[in-house]
């Protein structure tokens, strides 16, 4: 038995790593900056500072770091954890990232990028998976998008997959060797936004001409290019519109 910490344990995805990892024989803490006040094996931790990380780590044997935050922090939220780690002989630190985050030229898949460069040049023990979007994301997208009278879509395809599915795969990979950089994990089908805008639209009763937009840069030709997706490694087994129905 080893004892395993989720960084980002409050989150959407470190909530369904949790819960698989605590279901096996190891020992489990949680890291967050909100965590739960009557679990003793969850740590209160701002990564962006470090201050906590210290008491957090002792004797962990696998960081599995969810913790994420798309306005910024990513980098030296990292920086604090790989030297906390390497002091506290941390065995295997297991890292999260995005599909196509070398690939499309957006702020925060850049940083996720960055992150897992220096991971792997760490010298630690370190895996790291890359997934496609989650469906909650584009759920967002859409709820924004249909508080207007006419709603607006990326004419882009999305490859969406279940955070319970990706934690599946996180839980799997902590209690093995690390891996360095294993297969992408994508979701079940790829489809067109028009359709998961549709989707959404039918699921939730309301009633929206749709819009599609293409807007110039690179950013965008990325993702018509398809860089986000993964459709060889479509492994999820939820499609958007079975999440919407349990939403």
């Amino acid at each position: 038995m080893s004892t395993i910490l989720v960084t980002g344990a409050t989150g959407t995805l470190g909530t369904h790593v949790v819960e698989r990892l605590r279901r096996t024989d190891h020992r489990v803490h949680t890291l967050s900056r909100h965590p739960d006040p009557r679990d003793p094996l969850s740590h209160a931790v701002d990564l962006r500072t470090g201050e906590g990380l210290d008491t957090a780590l002792e004797g962990v044997d696998t960081v599995v770091h969810c913790a994420s935050t798309p306005t910024g922090g990513d980098i030296p939220a990292a920086t604090h954890l790989l030297r906390a780690a390497r002091a506290h002989g941390v065995a295997h630190l297991v890292y999260v990232s995005i599909v196509g985050c070398d690939r499309v030229p957006l702020g925060y898949y850049r940083t996720k990028h960055t992150v897992e460069e220096a991971l792997l040049a760490s010298g630690l023990g370190v895996t790291v998976l890359r997934a496609t979007q989650f469906h909650q994301l584009v759920a967002a997208v859409c709820a924004r998008a249909a508080r207007l009278p006419v709603m607006p879509y990326p004419d882009v395809d999305v490859q969406p997959v279940d955070p319970a599915d990706v934690a599946l795969r996180l839980a799997r990979l902590a209690q093995e060797e690390p891996a360095g950089r294993v297969p992408d994990l994508g979701g079940l089908r790829v489809e067109s936004f028009h359709d998961l805008a549709r989707a959404y639209l039918d699921a939730t009763g309301a009633r929206r001409r749709l819009l599609p937009l293409r807007l110039p840069g690179a950013v965008f030709a990325a993702y018509r290019s398809g860089a986000h997706l993964t459709p060889e490694h479509a492994v999820g087994r939820t499609t958007f519109a079975e999440y919407l129905e349990r939403a």
